[in-house]
């Protein structure tokens, strides 16, 4: 059976060190800085490497187009709303449903309006790049985090998480 070729909007690779780690968040910041300059349809790889302070090389080395990267981009926007969404729910368990509420709102809408403008410019790209499999996928893992905080609440639910 012949082999699957990899999906244009996935990495090439993972940064294994500290330094490729470090030239990848350069890369992925330098993104989100370049689009929210030019906007998407300016956007190329030329300007996010320069703007990274690496060379296309590099980039290329971890990206394999402007898609890929503008993906991976969202993702971690995502993934970092879906971080402080768990976190806040490991705290709050064992509180009240009114402070596991408070709590979860609260955080959430400061991690989504810590940068307005990005978030806005990601999502602009975000049809083009499977945003909305990325941003389902964040949805079950918030779910999971916030049915076992409120499994674990002070109050009795009126009816099951699940």
């Amino acid at each position: 059976m012949p082999k699957r070729p990899k999906s244009t909007l996935e990495p090439r690779k993972s940064p294994v060190q500290a330094r490729s780690a470090a030239s990848v968040d350069a890369i992925l910041k330098a993104t989100i800085q370049v689009l929210l300059k030019v906007g998407k349809e300016r956007l190329t790889t030329t300007r996010v490497a320069a703007r990274a302070g690496v060379s296309v090389g590099t980039l290329y080395q971890y990206f394999p187009n402007k898609r890929a990267l503008l993906r991976a981009a969202l993702q971690r926007h995502m993934d970092e709303i879906g971080a402080v969404l768990e976190t806040v729910c490991r705290e709050e368990a064992g509180s009240s449903l009114e402070e596991m509420a408070t709590a979860l709102v609260t955080s959430f809408l400061k991690a989504k309006m810590r940068d307005t403008k990005a978030s806005v410019a990601l999502y602009s790209v975000s049809s083009d790049v499977d945003g909305a499999r990325i941003s389902h996928e964040m949805g079950l893992r918030a779910s999971r985090a916030i049915v076992a905080m409120l499994a674990t609440a002070k109050d009795e639910l009126a009816t099951d998480p699940n």
